[in-house]
């Protein structure tokens, strides 16, 4: 008996219904069995399912003679599942990785409960992922199982079956079934959570369910969506058999008017000719199911609660027209003032550059290129604190962006201004690490220093390419100088003197390590694993391809894991014993001080990390998710794991830290850390602010370098062995 059954239903999603299946079948763990259900569809979805079962064994094909709708599909699944567990999920969506270990841990810490409600985040075409907007509902605090009663907050959740695991046993004890019809989660869903003596909830987003923008059956206008009526009618038919259920009565009603409200407003859902006949419906059905202690709408919904009661659709649409016009006036208005806005900006920056240049002024910006590797603000913020210390006289502005960073010292510019535009044509200096505003003209005396990547978007024609206004590029190390100057034709000047980001991970001393762990809540004697995973442009692979509930269990109290996920919160796992969501923390350079082993695939963040010579472990994967530095074993800085297992056998035997790759990791660190001494912003604003190319700073050698210890080496260190004093000399050893 597998502790799982996923039933997947399949009609006309032969696009999607491979990566569906894999997101099951791929999952770290593996008792369960996959029902695919085949609901009579005519494209190859019978035919995927069959190849599917050819290949896995717990695969479970069932073939329907012919189309009976989601409901059916689900309840012929259903009958012959064997799992302890049931699990929904559409053929079009995914389980996320790892889902159904941290469905069985939870099922597991809250006592086997009737129902485990988790997350979703729905996911659109573009990569975008947002998350469920009642999430804080699923909140893990307070007394587990409960009932409805004790959270009944959980009925303004989606209602849908795929966002539940629901005890086997509880639903055949409760005869509970889908009913035919579009709207078929609707009497399923309530009578669960109103009749489960014990739910549970996991705070993790399990489900990606796919916004399409075709197909889709909710999608699809017609009058099939009379069918939320009759769903209604057989919710409060369950409930009439059941007087018990009878506290719920107000919550129903007023989810059942919201839900028509919505039905009715869309405009892909009704015909037009039959949207006062379903309006009539639906106030018979306010009448009928009206109750007097019924909960006070919010005042948003006081007008869709008026036009159930009232069939007022004609004065609907008319509120609806009205408020339309008014916020198309509005955004004309509001654009008519940001074209004045940008045209008397522009004139004011055509008369800022016939003033005089200001020699003593210089105007950093950070595009975000190179914020997450070094301080917030990456080199160009780097750059701004040496010219404080070896060139003050220089003053500094910085241009903000909202949420940006500005580092102390500097004038604050707001992006777009009157007085940023000033600045852009009247400062000596401007350094960034991306691109300016368009419009900005590099006038004579001026000199621009790109410090990021000012390679052009991929694809562009040359012709058509801007022409380069920068003086100055950084190149990290002589073997990157020529790309860096081939990437910026013209007369630029590619600068080998390292990366100024990276100064503060040499200049660190143990005192701020101990400072940043602290802040960090890194408890003392512990390893602290940086697992820095590179970022993916796919939306189904932008996330850790670890499980971390498994690694921080296998390595257990000893070590915690600090995930660094990309520039958001990893949004799709729960809080995790062992492991710290750092992902929004604005400083990288900090997070590789504080930690003692780097954990990646691959990410940039390594070349940085090299620096402090500590020790690197790289994850390659499989070959489908290794990112481009993962799989070169020679090239490596240190240990390389093929896989989880691997990862979790290096750190349990302590082969993370054995000498034998410390020469691997000297070797990148001489290869791609050879400037990377702690002084290369001073030796960058020696050349360019101040004029003085010769008798720049030595570049201390790498195997000269003394970065800072992290904090566990000590504590990990054998002891020193001790001195044995000298015994009796034999006569042999007088020979």
């Amino acid at each position: 008996m597998p502790r799982f059954s996923v039933i997947v239903p399949a009609y006309e999603v032969q696009a999607y219904l491979s990566e569906c299946l894999d997101s099951v079948l791929s999952q770290s763990y593996a008792d369960l069995e996959l029902i695919a259900v085949d609901d009579g569809s005519p494209d190859a979805c019978g035919t995927i399912i069959d190849e599917y079962a050819g290949r896995d064994a717990r695969v479970r094909p069932l073939h329907l003679t012919a189309n009976q709708g989601l409901g059916p599909a689900r309840n012929a699944g259903m009958a012959g599942a064997t799992g302890d567990y049931l699990l929904f999920l559409d053929g079009d969506d995914t389980l996320t990785p790892h889902t159904l270990r941290a469905v069985a841990d939870r099922i597991r810490e809250t006592g086997d409960p009737d129902v485990l409600v988790f997350d979703y985040a729905r996911t659109y075409g573009d990569g975008r992922e947002v998350r469920n907007r009642e999430a804080g509902r699923l909140a893990e605090h307070g007394p587990v199982p409960f009932r409805l009663r004790d959270r009944p907050g959980l009925l303004r959740l989606l209602m849908v079956a795929w966002n539940k695991a629901y005890r086997r046993e509880f639903v055949e004890h409760g005869e509970l079934a889908f009913p035919p019809g579009y709207y078929e989660d609707t009497p399923w869903t309530f009578p669960v959570l109103m009749t489960a003596d014990t739910i549970a909830t996991l705070d993790r987003v399990c489900v990606h369910y796919r916004q399409r923008h075709t197909g889709s059956i909710l999608r699809t206008t017609s009058d099939r969506h009379f069918d939320v009526l009759d769903q209604y009618e057989r919710v409060f038919a369950y409930v009439d058999a059941r007087p018990e259920l009878d506290c719920w009565r107000p919550e129903l009603f007023n989810k059942m008017v919201e839900h028509y409200a919505a039905v009715f407003s869309r405009p892909d859902r009704l015909p037009r000719r039959s949207r006062p006949r379903f309006l009539r419906r639906a106030r018979a059905h306010h009448r009928r199911y009206r109750v007097a202690d019924a909960p006070r709408p919010s005042r948003r919904a006081r007008v869709r609660h008026a036009l159930i009661r009232f069939g007022l659709h004609r004065t609907y649409r008319a509120l609806l027209l009205a408020g339309a016009v008014r916020r198309r006036t509005r955004a004309f208005a509001a654009g008519r003032v940001r074209a004045l806005r940008a045209a008397a900006l522009r004139l004011h920056y055509r008369v800022q550059l016939r003033l005089p240049l200001r020699e003593d002024d210089a105007v950093f910006a950070d595009c975000g290129h190179t914020a997450g590797h070094g301080n917030p603000g990456g080199d160009p913020a780097a750059l701004a604190e040496a010219l404080r210390v070896h060139a003050p006289h220089i003053r500094t502005a910085w241009i903000t962006h909202p949420g940006g960073p500005c580092p102390g010292g500097a004038r604050p510019l707001r992006a777009g201004s009157a007085a940023c535009w000033s600045a852009l044509a009247r400062s000596k200096y401007l350094i960034s690490n991306g691109v300016f505003a368009p419009g900005v003209r590099k006038r004579p005396g001026q000199v621009f220093l790109q410090t990021g990547d000012p390679a052009p978007r991929p694809g562009t024609a040359p012709e058509t390419r801007p022409q380069p206004l920068w003086d100055y590029t950084l190149a990290p190390g002589p073997h990157t100088a020529p790309a860096a100057e081939r990437t910026t034709p013209g007369r630029c000047t590619a600068l080998a003197y390292g990366r100024p980001r990276n100064d503060v991970l040499q200049r660190a001393t143990p005192a701020d390590v101990t400072r940043l762990r602290t802040a960090l809540g890194i408890p003392e004697g512990t390893v602290a694993i940086l697992y820095a995973p590179a970022r993916r442009d796919h939306p189904y692979t932008r996330r850790p391809v670890l499980d971390l509930e498994r690694l921080a269990r296998e390595l257990g109290p000893r070590f915690v894991v600090l995930v660094r996920a990309g520039r958001a919160p990893v949004l799709w796992r729960r809080e995790i014993r062992g492991v710290l969501d750092v992902s929004a923390h604005p400083s990288a350079a900090e997070l590789c001080l504080a930690s003692d082993v780097l954990l990646t695939d691959g990410a940039p963040l390594m070349f940085d990390y090299a620096g402090l010579d500590r020790p690197i472990v790289v994850h390659a994967g499989d070959g489908s998710t290794e990112a481009p530095h993962a799989s070169d074993d020679s090239a490596a800085p240190g240990e390389v794991a093929r896989g989880e297992d691997e990862v979790i056998g290096l750190f349990v035997s302590g082969r993370w830290r054995d000498s034998g790759a410390e020469g691997a990791r000297a070797a990148f660190r001489e290869r791609f850390c050879p400037l990377d001494d702690g002084r290369a912003a001073e030796r960058i604003v020696r050349h360019v602010m101040l004029g003085r190319a010769d008798g720049l700073p030595e570049v201390i050698p790498v195997v000269d370098r003394r970065p800072v210890p992290s904090a566990a080496v000590l504590a990990l260190a054998p002891p020193a062995p001790v001195p044995q004093a000298p015994g009796p000399r034999t006569v042999t050893e007088g020979r």
